[in-house]
């Protein structure tokens, strides 16, 4: 990622802030219309919990992409714990998709193209490190 994309990245992340919990309701709407098969990884969860987790664990990230470094190890688990919870590698592109797409939502005009490449580069690069984590998580077991 670039630097600009980097802070395109963390000032529109800024801006879901405050309607985080309606974000995170639209994100599992949104993943749930794309795959309804995904429901079924979250039936015990407490929703507005987990949409909770689900903006720490954005917030994290974006707040890491400065120094990437330094957030990987906890991507690193975050993958692992996920592989316990159902998600396979070809889940990823459908939450990638559900984000994307919560943010343009969410942000109407104010999501430009850039901000969308910035966001798909965000996401790439946390999605590879997950799967790569997750394939060696596997591997080991």
């Amino acid at each position: 990622m670039t630097p600009d994309q980097i802070r395109l990245v963390q000032d529109s992340f800024h801006e879901v802030l405050p309607i985080r919990v309606a974000a995170a309701a639209l994100f599992y709407e949104r993943l749930f219309g794309i795959d309804s098969g995904l429901r079924a990884l979250f039936l015990a969860s407490d929703m507005p919990g987990q949409g909770a987790k689900l903006i720490a664990s954005l917030s994290l990230v974006v707040h890491g992409l400065n120094c990437a470094d330094t957030i990987l190890p906890t991507v690193r688990e975050l993958a692992k714990r996920h592989v316990t919870y159902g998600v396979k590698e070809h889940h990823y592109p459908i939450l990638g998709q559900a984000l994307i797409d919560t943010l343009a939502a969410g942000r109407g005009a104010a999501f430009t193209p850039a901000v969308r490449e910035a966001w798909e580069a965000a996401y790439v690069l946390l999605a590879s490190v997950m799967i790569a984590a997750a394939r060696e998580d596997q591997l080991a077991a």
